[in-house]
């Protein structure tokens, strides 16, 4: 019974430690929706990693009920069943379906990391995160032309934070910087989060990603992601996407703005 309660002490208190997480449904394996192509990969990738979990788990299951079924002693005979020792095909069996299977994973795991971590240099938009305790600051360069910076600070709603404005069916690429802790950029309706390191140089590949937005106009939650001190919690902030005629209007207008 204590150990009961203390399981489900824990579960409160991690439920409630961000109440700004997309909701998951099984639909999607208990991911949130995505609103990234970059999105659809991760998705795919846990699919498959789950379709594969599930169906080795069944195999195994239904493994152990045979041979507990087919294998026990019987009452009447006192006599054990027959104990099979080095059996050549069965020990390559279990040696080569795991190494398969770890091949397999191996092989979609890579190849989706590289996707994800791909950065083409000629994303239209382009967003330069500056991390700091507890906030953030987004400076936008859309098409050559620098927008006005967005700072925040420590919040308790993600809508009261920073925001960075997006614009729907574009490729972005962000560059991540700190100068004093380690940080993580996340928004969970990307399925992506990336650290923010503090004393990576500039033009490091390290620093950078690229996503290209669905066309899923709407108010997406972000945070930090990586325990960074006393405020970590209130590290929010908020994307927003909107149309390419909505963002051609926020530019301009931050643009007058920053004309004055």
């Amino acid at each position: 019974m204590p150990r009961a309660a203390a399981l489900a002490l824990l579960l409160a208190t991690a439920t409630a430690c961000a109440n700004d997480v997309p909701e998951a449904d099984w639909s999607r394996g208990l991911l949130p929706d995505h609103v990234t192509e970059q999105g659809g990969i991760v998705q795919s990738l846990w699919n498959g990693a789950w379709i594969a979990a599930l169906a080795t788990g069944a195999v195994v299951i239904v493994l152990i009920v045979w041979a507990s079924i087919f294998h026990r002693k019987r009452k009447a005979s006192a006599d054990l069943p027959p104990q099979v020792r080095y059996n050549l095909p069965i020990e390559i069996l279990y040696t080569l379906i795991p190494l398969v299977m770890v091949s397999v994973f191996f092989f979609f795991t890579a190849r989706d990391s590289e996707a994800l971590a791909r950065v083409d240099g000629d994303a239209p938009v382009k967003v330069k995160v500056e991390a700091f305790q507890w906030s953030w600051r987004f400076t936008t360069t859309y098409n050559g032309r620098t927008l006005q910076p967005v700072a925040g600070m420590p919040v308790n709603d993600y809508r009261q934070g920073p925001q960075l404005v997006l614009p729907v069916d574009t490729k972005v690429e962000f560059d991540l910087s700190t100068d004093d802790v380690i940080h993580s950029f996340w928004v969970p309706a990307f399925l992506f989060k990336r650290d923010v390191i503090p004393g990576i140089p500039e033009g490091n590949p390290g620093r950078k990603f690229q996503i290209t937005t669905l066309n899923k106009p709407d108010v997406y939650a972000g945070r930090c992601a990586e325990l960074c001190g006393v405020d970590h919690s209130r590290m929010l902030f908020s994307v927003k996407l909107v149309s390419k005629q909505e963002f051609d209007q926020y530019v301009a207008t931050q643009q007058a703005g920053s004309a004055q």
